[in-house]
């Protein structure tokens, strides 16, 4: 089984988001179990070319409404990974990974198409096309459009997976035409979405994936399908919820060097001093007793930060301290700092990328909200158990299918609420104070969060069988 992985960024080489962690740890999971991946990301400038080996292996030409782009393949090797970088004109264009609407669009339609030429080229013909999101859904649309023009290409399956429904592609409609890929004439899709790369990529592809089996079924419901909903059921027999994992190795509190004391399951009251530690660093008070609340999130309506201000803001007559740590929004940003202004002796707002905080975050915080208003997988509260600390989280997505509720009677492994209301979380908050004055039960619920197993390897066997299924599927055809 050979597979070619698609993906926007991927760590070590570029990280903006959650997919970074996906399109690194998936791949190498997948190795391990002896499907042949190759990654595939674009090189973009902001790659340090020399901090890694990378030679140049070959050269291709996209087509394009004015003409062919060459386009420079590179490769390299990270941790027994072979990795390709396709670098070209319109990657180089522009320094930022995401956010620049004038070139974003093209450059991935170009980064798509010139990653499926390099494999002619190479003659490495893989099983199946792995894309990811509406920046790589110009390949799937591609290949079902032109595989029977192509021999090379006819048995090739693609599956194409939803991290986030939310973004579509909307503004690649003039780039989609120049690169050859007209609108979708599908009438499962609504008129407007004809035109856009993921509704034409969920339309082409021969399976359609997403990060948990509670997203998938949401996905199907207008209060959640972004207006995709009556397609994306009628798909739904080729549509799979497959929950993300998180690297066991990376994190973990008993070997993390960036955690001022180590701690492990058997050995959970070094977590003190990490806690002392944090708050010594954020200039809280240094006091066990105040349950401390963390943050690590991407500013963005998505991630309801604004109900766990409201909700903060609610509590009045018990003590608490909170740490966010994230940027995005300028407008969430401005609430969170004059939350943070009018709470300064409980609150600090750090605004920055630092990976290192996140984990001492992780490790000293008693509580980790993730109130999110829809989440399709999040890793937040999986790294977060983890590390002992306890999610508070809304019954939503990938939320739902990790987090079991508190119950008194039989466990549970953080706290959940129903609805994207302040009022809800506040109350959910207090249940979780009082249930934080007993230590020993504190404990058993933070051991039953660090016992859960969130590796890649059921992800990876269950992709595993889904490639040989859908490749199986595309042969019978």
């Amino acid at each position: 089984m050979k597979a070619l992985f698609l993906a926007t960024e991927a760590r070590p080489l570029v990280k903006v988001g959650g997919l970074a962690d996906v399109a690194w740890e998936l791949p190498r999971a997948l190795r391990a179990l002896g499907v042949s991946v190759r990654l595939a990301l674009p090189f973009y400038p902001s790659i340090d070319r020399e901090q890694i080996a990378v030679q140049r292996v070959i050269k291709v030409e996209v087509e394009q409404a004015t003409g062919s782009i060459q386009a420079d393949i590179y490769q390299t090797e990270i941790s027994n990974l072979p990795v390709y970088l396709i670098d070209g004109d319109p990657v180089r264009r522009t320094y930022s990974i995401y956010g620049d609407p004038q070139f974003e669009v093209e450059k991935f339609a170009f980064f798509s198409l010139a990653a499926l030429k390099m494999c002619q080229v190479l003659k490495w013909k893989p099983d199946l096309i792995h894309a990811n999101d509406w920046h790589t859904a110009p390949a799937v649309i591609w290949l079902a459009a032109k595989r029977a023009e192509h021999p090379f290409w006819k048995s090739v399956a693609s599956l194409l997976t939803i991290h986030n429904l939310r973004y579509m592609g909307a503004g690649a409609e003039r780039a989609m035409e120049q690169y050859g890929l007209p609108a979708s004439n599908d009438k499962r899709l609504p008129e407007w979405a004809r035109n856009l790369p993921l509704p034409m990529g969920l339309s082409s592809a021969d399976w359609v994936s997403t990060v948990s089996r509670s997203y998938a079924e949401e996905i199907q419901t207008p209060a959640f399908g972004c207006g995709l909903d009556g397609m994306l059921s009628a798909l739904r027999k080729k549509l799979t919820g497959i929950p993300n994992g998180i690297d066991v190795e990376d994190w973990n509190p008993a070997t993390d060097a960036a955690l001022p004391v180590c701690f492990s399951i058997n050995n959970l009251e070094p977590r003190n001093e990490a806690k002392r530690f944090l708050q010594e660093e954020l200039k809280l008070e240094q006091n066990a007793a105040i349950p401390l609340l963390g943050m690590v999130t991407r500013l963005d309506w998505q991630k309801g930060i604004d109900l766990a201000l409201d909700a903060l803001a609610g509590i009045t007559q018990r003590a608490w301290q909170f740490v966010l740590l994230g940027t995005g929004d300028p407008n969430i940003n401005k609430l969170v700092y004059e939350f943070a202004a009018a709470h300064t002796a409980s609150t600090r707002a750090v605004q920055r990328y630092d990976p290192q905080l996140a984990r001492r975050i992780y490790a000293g915080c008693d509580l980790i909200l993730v109130p999110s208003r829809y989440e399709p997988c999040g890793l937040t509260q999986m790294i977060a158990m983890r590390y002992g600390s306890v999610p508070v989280v809304r019954s939503t997505g990938g939320l739902k299918d990790t987090v079991a509720p508190y119950k008194t009677d039989d466990g549970g492994t953080g706290f959940r609420f129903d609805s994207p209301d302040a009022k809800e979380l506040r109350d959910t908050l207090l249940a979780a104070f009082e249930v934080y004055q007993d230590r020993r039960e504190w404990r058993g619920l933070q051991r039953r969060g660090m016992v859960m197993d969130f590796s890649w390897k059921h992800s990876a066997e269950r992709y595993s069988d889904l490639y040989q299924d859908v490749c199986a599927k595309r042969l019978q055809e």
